[in-house]
C-alpha cells in the first residue's frame, strides 16, 4: 500500500491548530472534555516540534493567513474544521461568528453557507434574520426557520470537506464523539440547575460532522494505513 503525502507542512498545521484553539475559547463554553481532547492533540502531534509557538497560544487572523499560504482549498478546509469546533455544544454563538467572519476575510474567503448560519446565532436569544439570511430563506426549497432548510448549504459546504492530513484528521476523528452523546443533568451543591440533551438532538448539524468523522476514519485507515481502533 502507497501511503500519501501530507499537503500541509508542520506549520500550516500548528497554525490551523491554534486558529481551532481560538475559535474554540471564543465564547468561554468549552467544557473540561473538549479542552483535554485539544490538550492531548497538542501533546500527540507537535509537542516533539521545536521552534513553533504553543498551541494554546491564540492566533491572529493576519498570522492565521500568512501561515496557511494562498491556497483557497487549504484555506477553506480551515474554516470547515474551525466551524466544527464552534458548533461541537451545538450552539453557534456570536463570538464565535465574529471570529469566524476575521478569519475568512484574512483568508480572503468568501463563503455563503457561513451567511446560513448566522440564522442560528445565539447571544441570549436567537437573532433576527439579515437582510442576506432573508435573501437566502427566500430561495426555492428553503425554509426561513433558523433550524430547518435554510441550513441546507451549510450542510452541503460542510459535506465538501476532503481530508487530506493525518493529522486533521486524527483531531476531527477525537473532537467528534464516536456515537451521540448521552443527555445528562449538571448540578451544583446537590441541585439540579440545567438539563443537556444529547448532542444530535441540539446540533442540527449533526449528521454533517458524523460524516466528516467518517471520511477522517477512512483516510486515516486507507490512505495512510493506521490502526483506527482507538476511535471506534
Amino acid at each position: 500500500m502507497t501511503v500519501t503525502q501530507s499537503p500541509y507542512t508542520t506549520e500550516q498545521i500548528a497554525a490551523w491548530l491554534r486558529g481551532l484553539f481560538t475559535v474554540a475559547w471564543a465564547d468561554g463554553h468549552f467544557d473540561p472534555e473538549e479542552q483535554e481532547v485539544l490538550a492531548q492533540v497538542t501533546q500527540d502531534e507537535l509537542a516533539a516540534t521545536e521552534g513553533l509557538p504553543s498551541l494554546e497560544q491564540q492566533i491572529s487572523p493576519e498570522e492565521l493567513a500568512a501561515a496557511l499560504g494562498k491556497d483557497p482549498a487549504t484555506a477553506e478546509n480551515f474554516v470547515r474544521t474551525a466551524v466544527m469546533v464552534a458548533l461541537a455544544d451545538g450552539v453557534y454563538s456570536v463570538t464565535e461568528a465574529d471570529i469566524l467572519h476575521q478569519f475568512t476575510e484574512a483568508l480572503g474567503l468568501k463563503v455563503d453557507a457561513l451567511e446560513a448560519l448566522r440564522l442560528t446565532l445565539y447571544d441570549g436569544q436567537v437573532i433576527e434574520q439579515t437582510d442576506v439570511a432573508h435573501e437566502l430563506a427566500q430561495e426555492p426549497g428553503i425554509s426561513p426557520h433558523p433550524h430547518s432548510d435554510v441550513l441546507q448549504p451549510v450542510r452541503e459546504w460542510l459535506d465538501g470537506m476532503d481530508v487530506q492530513d493525518p493529522r486533521v484528521a486524527r483531531f476531527i476523528c477525537k473532537m467528534i464523539p464516536s456515537q451521540c452523546p448521552f443527555e445528562r443533568d449538571v448540578t451544583l451543591f446537590g441541585q439540579k440547575i440545567v438539563h443537556i440533551p444529547a448532542m444530535c438532538k441540539i446540533n442540527p448539524l449533526y449528521e454533517q460532522l458524523v460524516g466528516l468523522r467518517f471520511r477522517a476514519l477512512s483516510y486515516l485507515a486507507d490512505d495512510r494505513g493506521e490502526d483506527i481502533s482507538p476511535y471506534l
